[in-house]
């Protein structure tokens, strides 16, 4: 017979060897409550904390339960246990006794036992509790506890043949094992199924592994496990069996992860899952190779999340030595992890009900300042963690697995320590103590050494490693960082540190989040001491209260409503803080500024000042130069109070004369904005009657720069110079003046800055009409004249067509017909170099000059060069104006070569609308022979199918005036044409085109496809006619039937029917 080679034991008294349970027990094991009442090294079968309550039929229930363990130690035999051997298994053992060398006997007799003795779903024994039946198992059934027996037996005794069989051990261990941790719920099979899967996916260090064991623990839920309290014996065999096979096989990794497994198991005796079991994860991983043990890893972290306490620390401690990609969920466990020891897998039956209601309490209250000194250590630990992760990844020695940035490790970092405050940070007055702590100062070991209890310094790690690095999202840390004093209780330095955030932020974004916090902070705060006072007020009664205590908390709730009612309406001046923190050149914003201010003159000069001391001219937004002159109407009004009531204070011109005398010798990016500046300070002095103060300021704007002797080589567009001077050059500038001298200047000083405008080369087509305008005014003609000649010399065409159009309008209207020679050689000098897009109102007005003040035949030459210098666009007009004008100088007769001459030169279209000109009018003169052939002679020009009207009125004209022999002709010339039209392509698709315009089919082809539009067409009107007017390319291999010999004959019969109708 065999014995149990190793024992896992500790020393047990007389009562646990005879299986005798004390009676304090038994009320706990009819409850079916597991006791947590058990010693490291003694177990017992104690089920839970003795109650006081009288029950004996639960005392003989467990007295029953408890005798029936243990069932496999000693190990059962035929000798101690008379029905272990059934009769008909007695062959088989005959056949041992023949062949105890031989395995597949022993592995067919071991088959044979487990298929006719194991049962899926045990049948409990008649008389137990329901309770009893679920600690039990499935060795609630007799038949199966003899079934275990059995097993254990066999293999046992085949396993003393065959001691390092690894086949054997795996099915004995596993056959064993089912009997004490129960089946999982999908069955053994799908368990199986699952561990070859797991087995198939090669396991990688970090969040993978534990995303595995996860999936793994969420599919496996166990059904008839034997309670680890009541059959801790039977736990403790099977930890035997697995020892005595891990010393014949040391090296097979299934074995040992089998019984790794064992110590995560929800029925585990607290007995030997704690120190035996970290030593067992020890041995393993000393044993197997490097190569195996992310295995046990996987197995150990989840072991020791189950434990808890100091133990799970150091055992993750110990694997993040070689992995730190895990520390981020080991963060999560320090901060989630109970100050008691766990037992088992922290279900609520294996855990005393003081502890679990303690670790309940502690997750309700986590964000107490009453934190235990171990809880403590664990947020000082996690907190310093997170800080050296955060800094890890921003020097790029650390890849957050779940994707995080740096910013988001650290914002991490900051709501641990708004949320333990008191054991993360130090104390304010300490913190204020140490040194400033520069950018470039090596960061201090401390605060990230997890074994040093340091606390950590929090405004200094925000400030150096959170705004220094992340300056975008500087809202979100300066409320951390807020909300972390405020957890502490320093509700000052809070709002300190809330005012010093919204006056560093550069976004509005930041700000908002800054001031919405601050404010609703201060809120509550507020509320919560009116809430005070108010029970105070209650308590008053029963309590003599200091009412100078009182005094001071109402002078308390009084200044806090102040600064929140000031803070309320310092928002607006604070966003333009913010705004002129990101951009201090910013124009737009300053004058935000202005306007915020409103009535307060004083403030509104500071900001002006201010203003115009910080911004960079070079590097300003628009409008600079408008902020200037803002400043100076500011001045020029008589401050807020004279721009609604100007009676009521003087204006202070010198003042405002001061400000643009700065503003003239400001660098403007643009010369523009300068000349604008002289401009207002012009106007200003001309709103307040100095004239020739005006003139004066004008006068030096336009002044030429003395530093610079080649003033023609002065570029107005050359940025490299300053604008002061390249000013002299800006028209705009000189357009003023100009006007300000004709106002209120001489005419000379008006005739001399004109003259410096052109001297300048800076004169524009305006300009020019200006100056001459202005002579015209003062009755200088000649030299109004001599302005626009002066003018067209220097502008070529088009600028000079505009010149010329003003300049002989004005000129033929001055002198009429006195000196028409004159006007001659100007009309001439102004047609010689003019385009021809631009000539025609030119020889318009020349014809017109001839009629009105010279010769006709001089006129209507002039029209004649006219049709041939204007562009094709204006030749029909142009010929259309010159046989009006013929016809009524000479008559409807001398428009005839007219109108040959044009229907020569211009395109068909228009020829076929000049030929019925011409015919309409030789009608009118009777000359219906004449009007005839001019239609025939506009036929060819004409398609029948695209201009239909010219037929139209043809055959309007043969009905009225022609005999059946001419129309005839007409009808023969019709089809002709409309065979010549039909034999080219390109007037072909025109038809087509033309056709589908005019009455579109309701499934007419597209457009872009010429061809099916012209098949189309055809296809349609052969159905109308029944003959086939276009011939597809199939049919051309068929011979003609009928062929034409006539060009008359192209039409078809329908054709020369309908036109036979007409008659």
């Amino acid at each position: 017979m065999l014995v149990e080679q190793w024992s896992f034991r500790p020393k047990r008294t007389e009562r646990e060897r005879s299986g005798v349970v004390s009676a304090r027990t038994s009320v706990g094991f009819v409850t079916g409550l597991p006791s947590s009442k058990t010693t490291t090294r003694t177990p017992t079968t104690t089920l839970m904390a003795p109650r006081a309550v009288d029950d004996r039929s639960g005392a003989a229930e467990l007295e029953r339960v408890s005798s029936l363990f243990p069932l496999t130690y000693p190990v059962p035999s035929p000798i101690t246990h008379k029905g272990l051997v059934p009769t008909d298994d007695i062959v088989l053992e005959q056949e041992l006794l023949r062949n105890p060398d031989n395995i597949r006997t022993w592995m067919s007799y071991i088959s044979h036992v487990e298929e006719t003795n194991f049962r899926k779903r045990p049948m409990p024994d008649q008389g137990l509790s329901s309770a009893s039946v679920r600690m039990l198992g499935f060795l609630s059934d007799e038949t199966l506890r003899l079934a275990l027996q059995r097993i254990v037996s066999l293999y046992e005794r085949a396993l003393a043949v065959f001691p390092s069989s690894y086949k054997l051990w795996h099915r004995y261990l596993s056959a064993r094992a089912r009997f004490v941790l129960g089946d999982p719920i999908d069955g053994a099979e799908g368990r199986r199924h699952r561990l070859l899967q797991s087995a198939q996916h090669a396991l990688e260090m970090g969040p993978s592994m534990l995303e595995l064991r996860r999936s793994e623990e969420a599919q496996e839920k166990w059904e008839f496990s034997l309670d680890g309290t009541l059959g801790w014996k039977e736990w403790r065999s099977l930890a035997a069996a697995y020892e005595r096979a891990l010393q014949q096989l040391p090296t097979m990794p299934r074995l040992w992860l089998d019984y790794l497994t064992l110590f995560v198991h929800p029925a585990c005796p607290p007995t030997f899952s704690k120190t035996h079991a970290r030593r067992t994860f020890d041995r393993a991983l000393r044993t197997l190779p490097p190569s195996l043990h992310l295995h046990i890893w996987r197995w150990y972290l989840r072991w020791a999340e189950i434990c808890g306490s100091e133990v799970a620390q150091r055992v993750w401690c110990r694997y993040l030595r070689i992995d730190s990609s895990l520390s981020e969920p080991y963060v999560a466990m320090l901060l989630e992890m109970p100050e008691h020891l766990r037992i088992a897998d922290g279900h609520a039956n294996n855990i005393d009900g003081s502890i679990a209601r303690h670790d309940e309490d502690e997750k309700d209250d986590d964000d107490d300042d009453s934190l235990t000194p171990v809880q403590e250590r664990r947020v000082l630990e996690a907190a310093k963690r997170m800080l050296g992760l955060a800094r890890s990844a921003w020097t790029g020695e650390y890849t957050s697995p779940n994707g995080k940035s740096p910013y988001q490790l650290l914002l991490d970092w900051l709501e641990l320590a708004e949320r333990f405050p008191e054991s993360i940070g130090l104390p304010p007055d300490e913190e204020t103590q140490l040194p400033m702590r520069h950018p470039d100062d090596k960061l201090p070991d401390s605060e990230t050494n997890v074994l040093d209890r340091t606390l950590l310094p929090v405004r200094q790690i925000v400030e150096r490693d959170g705004l220094a690095r992340f300056p975008d999202q500087a809202g979100r840390l300066w409320t951390g960082l807020a909300t972390y004093y405020i957890k502490r209780g320093d509700f000052d330095t809070a709002w300190d540190t809330f005012e010093q955030g919204m006056k560093t932020v550069l976004t509005v974004r930041d700000f908002t989040q800054i001031f919405d916090a601050y404010a609703e902070t201060s809120e509550n705060v507020i509320s919560l001491m009116m809430e005070e006072l108010e029970d105070d007020e209650d308590d008053e009664a029963n309590d003599n209260t200091d009412t100078k205590d009182r005094a001071q908390q109402e002078a308390e709730i009084d200044r806090r409503m102040q600064d929140f009612e000031a803070l309320m309406e310092r928002r607006p001046f604070l966003v333009n803080d913010v705004l002129l923190r990101r951009n201090q050149d910013d124009v737009q914003e300053w004058e935000k500024r202005v306007t915020l201010w409103g009535d307060n003159d004083e403030m509104v000069i500071a900001t002006y000042k201010n203003a115009l001391e910080t911004i960079n001219p070079r590097k300003a937004t628009a409008n600079l130069h408008q902020f200037y002159i803002h400043f100076a109407q500011f001045y020029e009004d008589g401050g807020s109070l004279g721009r609604t009531d100007p009676s009521a204070v003087e204006r202070d011109v010198a003042a405002a004369r001061q400000i643009f005398e700065r503003a003239v010798k400001v660098p403007f990016k643009r010369v523009d904005d300068l000349a604008e500046v002289w401009c207002s300070w012009a106007e200003m002095e001309v709103r307040n009657g100095h004239y020739d103060e005006a003139l004066r300021v004008m006068s030096r704007a336009t002044s030429p720069p003395s530093s610079h002797t080649k003033i023609q080589q002065i570029s107005y567009y050359d940025d490299s110079l300053a604008p002061q001077s390249r000013l002299f050059k800006s028209l705009k500038l000189w357009a003023f003046y100009t006007d300000l001298e004709e106002a209120l200047g001489t005419l000379e000083s008006a005739k001399h800055a004109f003259d410096r405008i052109l001297e300048l080369k800076i004169a524009n087509a305006q300009t020019m009409i200006n100056f001459a305008m202005f002579l015209e005014e003062q009755e200088y003609y000649e030299d109004a004249f001599k302005v626009y000649e002066r003018g067209v010399e220097l502008f070529t065409y088009p600028v000079a067509f505009e010149l010329w159009n003003v300049y002989l309008s004005k000129f033929v209207h001055r002198y009429g017909g006195n000196k028409l020679e004159r006007a001659r050689d100007l009309f001439e000098q102004a047609l010689d170099k003019c385009p021809a897009n631009l000539c025609k109102p030119l020889f318009l007005k020349y014809g017109e000059l001839e009629e009105r003040y010279g010769l006709v035949r001089k006129a209507m030459s002039i029209y004649e060069r006219a049709t041939r210098a204007v562009v094709d666009e204006d030749r029909y007009e142009m010929y259309l104006y010159y046989i009006a004008k013929a016809a009524a100088n000479y008559g409807l007769v001398a428009t005839r070569p007219i109108y040959e001459a044009a229907i020569e030169v211009l395109p068909d279209r228009d020829a076929a609308s000049m030929c019925l000109r011409f015919a309409t009018l030789e009608q009118k003169l009777g000359e219906t022979e004449r009007a005839r052939a001019i239609y025939g002679h506009a036929s060819q020009f004409c398609n029948p199918k695209t201009q239909p009207e010219f037929w139209k009125v043809w055959n309007a004209f043969e009905i009225e005036h022609g005999t059946e022999d001419t129309f005839r002709d007409m009808l023969r010339i019709k089809r002709s044409v409309q065979a010549q039209y039909n034999t080219d392509m390109a007037n072909m698709a025109t038809t087509v085109l033309g056709s589908a315009n005019r009455a579109p089919s309701t499934a007419a082809p597209s457009v872009s496809d010429p061809m099916a539009m012209i098949e189309a067409q055809q296809t349609a009107k052969s159905a109308r006619t029944g003959v086939p007017s276009f011939v597809a390319a199939s049919a051309t291999s068929r011979p003609a039937t009928v062929a034409s010999s006539h060009p008359e004959k192209l039409g078809t019969d329908n054709d020369i029917d309908d036109d036979d109708d007409l008659l």
